[in-house]
């Protein structure tokens, strides 16, 4: 048996300012931007250069309180998700001249090179270059 995540929702609290920091600031693809009109809402994916046929996040836009108050706070603090790359310091430059907030400078560890870093809601993400080469 052969299974893969696909997708990852990522509550956000507006589509058009999520696409612009994932497509414009981090160089993400917009895969889909579609509207459903059952649920007056839209579908919209979007997936790191390069990721083609791995996971994808769905930008879900928070249509309750509840889902409103984990804008910024889907894990509560701890690093949600983490971004593979196969150059950690052309990837660790672009982001920071692109004005995105590192909370954590880059460390060698075991397994890689990883910095913590804040998407436009505050969630943490990891910068990770594996040493053994996955992602």
């Amino acid at each position: 048996m052969r299974q893969s995540l696909a997708l990852v929702a990522f509550v956000v609290s507006d589509y058009d300012e999520a696409i612009a920091f994932f497509c414009g600031r981090l160089g993400f693809s917009l895969d889909e931007d579609s509207y459903q009109p059952e649920q007056d809402k839209r579908w919209v994916t979007v997936s790191p250069p390069g990721g083609a046929g791995g996971c994808s996040l769905l930008l879900a836009r928070a249509s309750t309180p509840e889902q409103a108050a984990a804008v910024g706070n889907q894990t509560g603090g701890r690093v949600f998700l983490f971004l593979a790359t196969d150059d950690f310091d052309r990837d660790y430059e672009s982001m920071k001249r692109g004005g995105i907030a590192f909370v954590r400078e880059p460390e060698d560890m075991p397994y890689g090179r990883v910095a913590v870093w804040e998407d436009l809601y505050g969630n943490r993400w990891d910068l990770v270059q594996y040493k053994d080469g996955r992602g």
